[in-house]
């Protein structure tokens, strides 16, 4: 530091995944002087999630180049290995290149004026000075730098250190993940495979999703309960085992992470604004926040863009951002979240009964026409009316939930218990 001036900058963008990217490229395009750091040395490395996306996900980056594979159809199997099978005539999600998504978008702001500086991490909030915020950096040298800027914007993800010295922190549920990368593995390339239960992946499940290129992406994420997420990863492959008929071999690249679900009270405060998995903007039902992110950096930066030209980057005037994402996918997350709890306490018995509900009862058609990996809880919905069967396994609060234009203030409460096993 020396004694030398802080550098002046309109917004600080810590995180340069989706979320981040999306965040400095609106703000860029509107003029304001936009600075992105990464800590790792290259944008998109390493790969943080399995990289199934929707349509949305595409139009929103403009990133078709990114596709490796569509996607028609899901398999979904119990913790017997009995499945259900769903195909649709077009595509319904895409395989994506991940860290082609990440480069596409950081390349994108880039071209708009952000600044992007990798291998640099946030450090601390130093201080609140009169209009800005004084903020320490740490670069590839491990040289502390510190930065004047009217805004951050924490896009670090689901351990935030921007939300932690802001004291934005809350307690939110972690599901540890783990993925494996199989250059060769068996199994449909048109189809994603997803495996329940409490064996392999308590509270969530585990996946198995082609590249593309002959392999697949091979993950689980679980409940927070002391196991490592690489235990419940092995109990993955031996099941895919049992399934395919050998084991998989050779695996060529593991991701390690953790997957925020939750609602936050807060996720601004006076000159910051969080975003994406920062912010617990995932899918309560998938784990999945790529577009759940990007849509939140958009408003955001609608909100924080015009703050900056005001000069009035107070909690109230910012607090419009989350105002305007609720009122998007507020619904969809506290309805998703609702399922998601009735979900967790099913026991293996009842997931397998599920399976097979959804097996014999002819509800295909309706998965195809109303499936939305954006939105899982409109066909939710729409299962709950059309099959009584499944309503007889599920609580009966579920009764309030598939009303007729019931809206998010007749999601029911459910009373927290202990989980069956």
């Amino acid at each position: 530091m020396g004694g030398e001036p802080a550098e002046r900058i309109d917004a600080l963008v810590v995180g340069a995944g989706p979320a981040g990217s999306t965040a400095a490229f609106r703000l860029a395009e509107t003029g304001h002087r936009v600075v992105v750091v990464e800590e790792h040395a290259r944008v998109g490395h390493p790969v943080q999630c399995a990289g199934l996306v929707s349509s949305r996900v595409l139009e929103l980056s403009g990133a078709r180049s990114t596709i490796v594979r569509e996607v028609r159809g899901a398999s979904v199997f119990g913790p017997s290995l009995r499945r259900v099978e769903f195909r649709a005539e077009e595509p319904r999600a895409f395989v994506i290149d991940r860290a082609g998504l990440d480069i596409h978008l950081a390349d994108r702001a880039a071209r708009a004026g952000a600044e992007f500086r990798t291998g640099t991490r946030f450090d601390a909030k130093v201080a609140d000075e009169p209009g800005a915020v004084r903020v320490r950096l740490r670069g590839p040298d491990g040289e502390a730098v510190d930065v004047r800027t009217r805004l951050v914007v924490g896009a670090d993800g689901v351990a935030s250190a921007v939300a932690r010295a802001f004291r934005l922190r809350r307690p939110v549920e972690i599901l540890p993940a783990f993925e494996a990368e199989f250059p060769t593995s068996p199994g449909d390339p048109d189809v994603v495979e997803v495996y329940l239960g409490r064996t392999i992946s308590p509270g969530l499940f585990g996946w198995w999703i082609p590249d593309g290129r002959g392999g697949a992406r091979v993950g689980v994420a679980a409940d927070a309960d002391g196991t490592p997420a690489r235990v419940y990863y092995d109990r993955l492959l031996e099941a895919l085992a049992r399934r395919f008929g050998r084991p998989l071999a050779n695996p060529t690249a593991f991701v390690a992470s953790g997957i925020p679900i939750g609602r936050l009270p807060r996720c601004v405060g006076p000159r910051v604004v969080l975003v994406g998995d920062a912010a617990a903007q995932v899918k309560p039902l998938s784990g999945g926040g790529i577009f759940t992110g990007m849509r939140a950096a958009e408003h955001a930066a609608a909100v924080a863009g015009p703050a900056l030209d005001d000069d009035d980057l107070g909690e109230r005037r910012l607090a419009e951002y989350p105002r305007r994402f609720d009122a998007e996918l507020g619904d969809e997350l506290r309805r998703a979240l609702y399922l998601r709890r009735v979900y967790c306490r099913l026991s293996d018995r009842e997931l397998d009964a599920l399976v097979d509900v959804l097996r014999t009862s002819h509800l295909g058609g309706t998965i195809v026409a109303f499936g939305d990996i954006d939105f899982p809880t409109h066909v939710a919905r729409q299962l709950l009316r059309e099959s009584p069967g499944l309503l007889r396994l599920l609580p009966k609060a579920l009764g309030a939930f598939v009303l007729p234009g019931a809206g998010a203030a007749a999601v029911p409460e459910l009373e927290p218990g202990p989980l069956r096993k």
